[in-house]
């Protein structure tokens, strides 16, 4: 596997990126540094000893004083590919922020990828680290971003570079997210990146946050608050990464690696939070349940939705959306600083509605309520009415009390219940993916198939990929490989 890093053979991780569809890569023409048409390539921003090339995206009329995202793409794809699907530019429109798409090539990497793995590329002062760092200071300087709130985040080898940066630049570096990636400093040479990608390292947690507090000694904190996106079917970097990169940074946090609190998310994703000894949440790891090697995204107009679906953009979940929520890029900004409420209940139900209550927090101007990680109202007290709701379905609620500078405070543990009425009985259905389609039970895109309701991934359209499906409620099945009982 490790092949694919130079110029010999094309390892696993690399078969598996060229066996999808071709990534289309568009052509960036030198636009504007600064343009809300599209994506502006920007030179002269330093030394760039690691021979990368700089786009940026900036919202018209874009403040200063903004944050700032670093946006680091997979192997084979391109600046423009992430800038197209991943939907950091949308939430950049959005919520008002600046994004910094670094890209390499195939002189450096034959694949086109992030040398997570070389630490003559990948350490601090040097080589591809250094040329991304240069990049954000030419950022700030040019649109006048906040240093003290740029983030960095990538995909697959770009999520290695990212957890890499984190490390090496605690000092530039806020947050970081890394979707399907791995711990920093997990490789230094190519020959060990392998056993990275496929297999356990079984090193204790202090052992992973010392090689984060080797990558700049003398850094005493802060630590950057750190995402950790993975799916559960992950073939091509296994999901042990996610395991081992959530007892690096908690480690380095000086936090256990037991969760604060768990959370059900859309696209069959489970958010465990592990808070900070002030008990704002410093780590969140999000496993997508059956999904395999790629960036979650979740096309569509509502709140919780963002990207475009494509090879290695798989549709289940926003991963930008939720991790721009925990950075605070929705203009919470010290999101946390709230306490979260005590006391969530559901307090009474009807076929279409839940009544919640919970305890008032001091400080709070109101209160944001989520359903199923989604935000479905507000209130300016400590009680709120879902409403909408299917008969007979269970939901999942939680609530955040909001400080009257409009500071998101930190998110309470969930609450469950179900609303009155005929209780729908769950049903499994064992198929090809062809049939499963043909059935209605799922729908094709683009050549994979996806689970009607959750929109989980069951790759390739074909009669040969067979998965067990489980309608949760009417038409809203999920992937249930694992066992299914009816």
């Amino acid at each position: 596997m490790a092949g694919h890093f130079g110029t010999g053979r094309i390892g696993h991780w690399a078969k598996a990126l060229l066996a999808g569809a071709v990534l289309t890569a568009g052509v960036l023409t030198g636009a504007p540094q600064a343009s809300a048409a599209g994506l502006g390539q920007v030179t002269g921003f330093g030394s760039n000893p690691g021979n990368l090339a700089m786009y940026s995206y900036v919202p018209s009329g874009l403040a200063t004083g903004k944050p700032l995202v670093v946006a680091l793409h997979g192997c084979t794809q391109t600046a423009n590919d992430y800038y197209g699907n991943s939907g950091w530019a949308q939430l950049a429109d959005r919520w008002g922020f600046a994004v910094v798409f670094p890209q390499t090539n195939s002189t450096n990497n034959m694949l086109s990828c992030f040398s997570w793995f070389d630490s003559s590329k990948d350490t601090r002062g040097k080589g591809e680290a250094l040329s991304v760092k240069q990049m954000v200071g030419k950022a700030v300087a040019l649109y006048g971003s906040d240093p003290s709130r740029v983030y960095v985040t990538g995909l697959s080898a770009g999520a290695g570079m990212a957890a890499d940066l984190l490390a090496d630049y605690p000092d530039v570096f806020a947050g970081g997210s890394i979707a399907s990636g791995l711990p920093a400093q997990c490789a230094t040479t190519q020959s060990a990146a392998s056993g990275c990608q496929n297999a356990s390292q079984n090193l204790t947690p202090a052992q992973w946050g010392d090689k984060v507090r080797a990558s700049n000694p003398g850094w005493a904190g802060p630590w950057p608050r750190v995402a950790i996106w993975h799916g559960s079917s992950d073939t091509t970097v296994a999901p042990v990464n996610a395991t081992e990169l959530r007892d690096q940074w908690t480690n380095v946090w000086g936090i256990p690696q037991t969760a604060s609190a768990t959370q059900s998310l859309p696209g069959g994703t489970t958010l465990s939070v592990y808070n900070d000894s002030a008990g704002k949440p410093a780590v969140q790891l999000y496993s997508v349940s059956g999904m395999g090697h790629g960036l979650p995204v979740s096309p569509g107009s509502g709140t919780a939705n963002c990207g475009q679906a494509g090879a290695y953009f798989l549709n289940t979940i926003c991963s930008s959306y939720y991790t721009g929520l925990f950075w605070g890029l929705d203009g919470s900004g010290n999101n946390g600083q709230l306490p979260a409420p005590g006391g969530l209940s559901v307090t009474g139900t009807t076929d279409s509605t839940a009544s919640l209550s919970w305890n008032a927090v001091p400080g709070a101007a109101s209160y944001t309520v989520y359903r199923g990680g989604a935000q479905v109202g507000t209130s300016a007290g400590a009680t709120y009415t879902d409403t909408g709701l299917t008969a007979g379905t269970g939901y999942a609620w939680t609530v955040a009390a909001v400080d009257a500078n409009g500071a998101v405070g930190t998110v309470s543990s969930a609450v469950t219940g179900t609303t009155t009425g005929s209780v729908f009985t769950p049903k499994c259905y064992t198929d090809n993916n062809y049939n499963q389609v043909s059935a209605g039970r799922a729908h094709q895109s683009g050549g994979y198939a996806y689970a009607n309701g959750s929109n989980q991934n069951m790759g390739l359209w074909n009669l040969f990929v067979v998965h067990t499906l489980k309608e949760t409620s009417a038409g809203y099945f999920v992937l249930a490989d694992s066992g299914c009982t009816a």
